[in-house]
């Protein structure tokens, strides 16, 4: 791997690790748990389409350990997990098939995703399928989050094309 690639890597992952920080520090709009914009996944979607699978991989992987480390949320480690999984599961095939102008829909897929993901890990660690019940919530608010970071990686990625070559 190019220095180059590997240095803009680590830079998405800061900007990444930031943005969930800050997006931490936010008080809940809506009182069902998980419901969140998902700041830092405009970095995953931006590094999907613009540096390929598994470089988006990685940045994502080191952003939700340090993001646990950082807040203290060690729990939230496996929520996170789960659903950063699932989503890149549906999100590689997705950005293959679709075009950088329809990344805003490859985010919106990606979060509903995210959110089954971590809904799947809330049953499973509270051993309750009540938990369910959160979906509905959590699916709409999934694609208008989704939607939102997936425009703004869009955006992004269109201005950015034009000054980072690899």
């Amino acid at each position: 791997m190019k220095t180059k690639k590997l240095v803009f890597m680590a830079l998405l992952t800061a900007a990444s690790l930031i943005l969930f920080v800050v997006e931490n520090q936010i008080p809940p709009v809506v009182p069902v748990p998980g419901v969140k914009l998902g700041l830092a996944n405009i970095v995953t979607v931006y590094a999907l389409f613009s540096l390929g699978a598994w470089p988006a991989a990685a940045i994502l992987a080191v952003r939700i350990v340090l993001g646990a480390l950082v807040t203290g949320n060690i729990a939230g480690l496996l929520y996170s997990a789960a659903g950063g999984v699932l989503c890149l599961i549906l999100m590689i095939p997705l950005s293959k098939i679709l075009t950088k102008k329809q990344m805003w829909l490859c985010s919106a897929a990606g979060a509903v995703f995210h959110n089954i993901g971590q809904t799947l890990m809330a049953v499973a660690v509270t051993r309750t399928a009540a938990v369910f019940a959160f979906l509905p919530v959590l699916l709409i608010s999934g694609i208008i989050a989704g939607l939102f970071t997936g425009i703004v990686a869009q955006l992004i990625l269109g201005r950015a094309e034009k000054h980072i070559k690899f």
